[in-house]
Formats: structure tokens, C-alpha cells, sequence
């Protein structure tokens, strides 16, 4: 994720996903970057923060440099990338654009709710022959992200699309003073909308609920091509129709049939077909933008409490865990005796994933918690290991670090499995600061609990112990080790603590921070 859109997620600030198949496959370069660049000027001038989504070398990326966008636009290799193609791509290390199914998928992951792109795809003509369907639709009833369209492109089935969305459970509404679905170039398609917005109000309201029900589908927003731009829809019509015709006697099928036939389009309608493409996208991005924007504003004053949202009970606050990720190397000795001087002893390493913290949060996913983890990790090789390992749990709130070393630790331990040394570089905990933590401020407030180990520095452990006082929270406290068990008994901060789970020697030390006399018989106790 660039850290332009993972800053502005941090902070809760407008994000807009953005596609990246129309660079790769739609329009020829320079155009497709100059289109590029100026879409996402849209978005910014219109108050969000743009996030392109494509793969680069093997990697997703979510927000893309200027070089990253030259890149794309650029090669000719690049793959289009749908749902299907990402396992493939992404093992190969190939580059691509994002479909709009792709598109959805990293968006969702990377927690953006607001995605804008040209037109959907959907049931292609003669497609109850064919079956030939696009995955934008099935994903449209998987991924819970609203998407900005000019409607479904106009050389597909309008009427079957729209019911086998309405089959999908998709909401689909259509933006401004008409229920007419759009048809990409034309601002008619002779089909009705189920649901009209008549404002980017209206519309973050519709999204708004719909992600407050959880249902795990998306939204369907289909924005009408400028009036004043907008190709007249029979000549386009006609120039389809012989495209089409053309796909069919090439032998043109699956997902080259799009590219082929804008291109045709555009050749056909002298370039009227790319004026209406270039204008539609445009005013696609200025809605989509307000759009995030006003979804925004809604979503920030339910969270100071303003605005209740119906089914709110369904979407209870996360626990909030603030603690260490570590990757743990784990050497087990084959014999009993091990042997010092430099000589190598027979054994098993295997490296595994831990950090208190980060298995703490764990444990509560896999109870069904969902809890946000607040940490930090280096942009270091073992990076993409981490999140692999951690996909299940919400780690939008965890730092990646250029320079800095993902905390780790080795342990060597006897055949018996007793620890015999560990090692640890932990120094990337002291970057969970206290003004990092703030800035999750609300998520902690509401929180049904929150969870804080020892690692962290005492600054931020007295921060939360601070805010638990003052809203009367619930935190828990895992000490760690007995060398930073007592950091919140160094002050009254321990006074807010509602649990802490420490072994023996852990207690022991607190119990010495908080001037206590030891209870007879304890010191020879194992």
C-alpha cells in the first residue's frame, strides 16, 4: 500500500480505488497515462486520495508512483488481471492492470469502500449461448465495495446483466435526476435501475448501510455519461453491432472481446466512442470522489457519536490489541548435552510467527473478535511472510517501516525443551508510540476491550491507561517478561488495568516494583 493511502486510511481520510485495465488494455499509450494521472488529479482536487490499483513484478500494489503508472502504461506484457488470474500472476512475478473484480478484491483488502472505474463488465450478447459472464458481476454479490460506473458497456447484454446482478443480491442504483441504467457511452439503455441516488449524499448513505448489514455484497452506483459529452447512442449502437460482428467472424472470445471491440469502436465512430470514454471516466471520478468524501463525513460523525446507524447492534466496536510482532526462529537440540566451543549440534530450526501482541490478536480472530492490531513491522524480508501469515486479522493499524528490522527472536532449546538461550532484536517495538497509538483515538474509546503487552515503551502503555480511566475501559495487560512486567507499576497506571496475566516470576518482579514483602515459602516455589 503507497503510504499516501495508508496514511490517509490511518486517519480516516477519503480514499478512491481506481482500476488499472484501461491503462493496460483500454487505451493505447501516451493517452492511457495522460488519462491516468488526470483521473487521480480529479480525485485529489475533489478532496479524496487516489489509489490505483495494479501488479507490479508480482506484487499488488494499492496506490501507485508516477513511474509505477508509466510503467503500466507502457509495457507490452501486462496481463489482465481478474479474480481467476491473480493465484498465476502473482507466482510468475508478471506485471498487470486490475479488472474491476480485481480492482474490488484489493480494495476490500486494503479496507477502501469506494472504487470508481469506467464501465462494468457483465453478460456479454448472446451470452445465454456462450455463457460467457464477467467476473465483475460475481463479485459484485462477494465484495463488499460500491462501484462508480457509467452503468455496464454498451456492446453487452444490458437487460441480463442487471438480472443476474438483481440474482447476485447486488444493490444497484442509478445517480442523479433519472432511474435510467446508463449504458457506458449512452445515457440511455432502455432499462430501469432498481433504485435511484439522486446525490452524493444519498449515495454514501446507501453505501453506508449497506456495509453497516454486513452482507458481504457490494454497490452498484451507475453515474450517466455527461449530457453535453454523451455520443449519440444510435450511431453507437449501429458501430456495436458491426464489431460484434467482426468478434464473431475473427473468432474473437473471452476476455480479449472488450479491448478488441472499443478499439473497433473507436475507429468506427472516429473517435466519437473515445471522447465519450475519456469524459464519462472524468465524471466518473469527480462523483465517485464526492461520493468518498460524503461517506466519509458520515462515517466520522457516527464515530463521535452524532449518528446511529440502523444495525448498528450487528457491527459491535473491535477490541483493540497494541503489542509486539516477532518471527521466531526456533532451534530444538537432537541430543541431550549441548556441545559449546563453535562445534554445530544436530537439531530442527523452524521458523514460526509470534510477538505477544500479534498472538493475542491472533487468538481473538480465530474466536471471531476481529480485533484491529496496532504494532509495527520493518519493510525488510520478512515483510511479506508476516502478512501471508496474518491475512486473517485486521491489520490495517500495523506500521511498515522503511530501515527498521521486523522484530525477531531465536531460541535454542535442549532436547528436553528446556530454553537454554534466546536471542531477540526488539528495538522495532519503541516505534508503538504514543502519538502512533492517538491516532487511533476513537477505535481504542470504543473498544470492548483492549489488550497491551510489555513490549511496548511505557510512554504508550500509560497513554491507554490514561484513556481507560477517563471512558472507563477495559484493558488487559500481558506482562511479558519479568524485566518489563512492571511498567505500569512504576506509576498509578496499574490502577486502571482490568486484567494482567502474569507466570510467577513476572508477579514477583511487580510485586517487588510495588514495595510488597514476598508471602513466606514463595521464593522456592517453581
Amino acid at each position: 500500500i503507497h503510504p499516501s493511502v495508508q496514511e490517509a486510511l490511518v486517519e480516516g481520510r477519503p480514499v478512491v480505488a481506481l482500476e488499472s485495465t484501461i491503462i493496460t488494455h483500454g487505451m493505447a499509450y501516451p493517452l492511457n497515462l495522460s488519462m491516468a494521472r488526470e483521473v487521480e488529479e480529479i480525485v485529489r482536487t475533489n478532496g479524496a486520495v487516489p489509489a490505483t490499483v495494479g501488479i507490479l513484478r508480482g506484487q499488488i500494489h494499492v496506490g501507485l508512483t508516477d513511474e509505477e503508472l508509466e510503467f503500466l502504461a507502457s509495457s507490452k506484457n501486462a496481463v489482465k488481471v481478474s479474480r481467476r488470474d491473480f493465484p498465476f500472476v502473482l507466482s510468475q512475478g508478471l506485471s498487470g492492470g486490475t479488472t474491476v473484480s480485481g480492482t474490488m478484491i484489493a480494495a476490500h483488502k486494503a479496507g477502501i469502500p469506494v472504487f470508481v472505474t469506467g464501465g462494468i463488465g457483465g453478460v456479454h450478447r448472446d451470452g445465454e449461448n456462450t455463457l460467457d459472464v464477467s467476473a465483475d458481476l460475481t463479485e459484485l454479490g462477494r465484495t463488499p465495495v460500491a462501484v462508480i460506473s457509467a452503468g455496464a458497456k454498451s456492446i453487452l447484454d444490458i437487460g441480463r446483466t442487471l438480472e443476474y446482478l438483481e440474482t447476485q443480491g447486488v444493490c444497484v442504483a442509478a445517480f442523479g435526476e433519472s432511474r435510467e441504467f446508463p449504458a457506458f457511452f449512452s445515457r440511455q439503455s432502455g432499462f430501469q435501475a432498481p433504485y435511484q441516488v439522486r446525490d452524493e449524499e444519498e449515495a454514501a448513505k446507501l453505501i453506508d448501510s449497506a456495509l453497516g448489514l454486513g452482507l458481504s455484497s457490494g454497490v452498484l452506483i451507475a453515474v450517466p455519461c455527461p449530457q453535453e459529452r454523451a455520443a449519440e447512442g444510435q450511431a453507437i449502437e449501429e458501430a456495436i453491432q458491426q464489431a460484434l460482428s467482426q468478434t464473431r467472424s475473427k473468432g474473437i472470445t473471452g476476455k480479449e472481446v472488450t479491448p478488441f471491440l472499443l478499439q473497433k469502436l473507436t475507429q468506427l465512430t472516429d473517435g466519437k466512442s473515445l471522447d465519450s470514454n475519456l469524459a464519462l471516466i472524468q465524471n466518473n471520478a469527480r462523483v465517485g470522489s464526492c461520493i468518498a468524501v460524503a461517506l466519509s463525513k458520515l462515517q466520522k460523525a457516527r464515530r463521535k457519536g452524532n449518528l446511529p446507524r440502523r444495525g448498528e447492534n450487528m457491527t459491535p466496536p473491535q477490541p483493540v490489541v497494541i503489542g509486539g510482532i516477532n518471527v521466531d526462529f526456533i532451534a530444538k537440540a537432537q541430543n541431550p548435552d549441548i556441545l559449546g566451543g563453535g562445534q554445530t549440534n544436530a537439531g530442527r530450526v523452524r521458523r514460526t510467527f509470534g510477538g505477544v501482541g500479534r498472538n493475542l490478536a491472533d487468538c481473538l480472530s480465530r474466536l471471531g473478535q476481529a480485533p484491529l492490531l496496532l504494532s509495527a513491522v520493518g519493510k525488510d524480508e520478512h515483510l511479506e511472510s508476516v502478512l501471508h501469515y496474518c491475512h486473517h486479522m485486521d491489520m490495517r493499524g500495523v506500521l511498515q517501516l522503511e530501515g527498521k528490522s521486523t522484530a525477531s527472536y531465536c531460541a535454542v532449546i535442549t532436547s528436553a525443551g528446556e530454553l537454554s538461550v534466546g536471542l531477540g532484536d526488539m528495538d522495532i517495538h519503541h516505534q508503538i508510540t504514543e502519538q502512533y497509538v492517538s491516532q487511533f483515538k476513537e477505535n481504542l474509546c470504543q473498544a470492548p476491550l483492549i489488550c497491551i503487552d510489555g513490549n511496548v515503551p511505557l510512554s504508550t502503555i500509560q497513554y491507554v491507561c490514561q484513556l481507560a480511566r477517563e471512558h472507563q475501559l477495559a484493558v488487559c495487560y500481558e506482562p511479558t517478561d519479568e524485566n518489563k512486567a512492571s511498567k505500569p507499576f512504576l506509576s498509578d497506571s496499574w490502577k486502571a488495568l482490568t486484567y494482567i496475566s502474569p507466570n510467577l516470576q513476572e508477579l514477583r518482579a511487580i510485586n517487588q516494583t510495588l514495595g510488597n514483602p514476598l508471602p513466606a515459602g514463595i521464593e522456592c516455589s517453581e
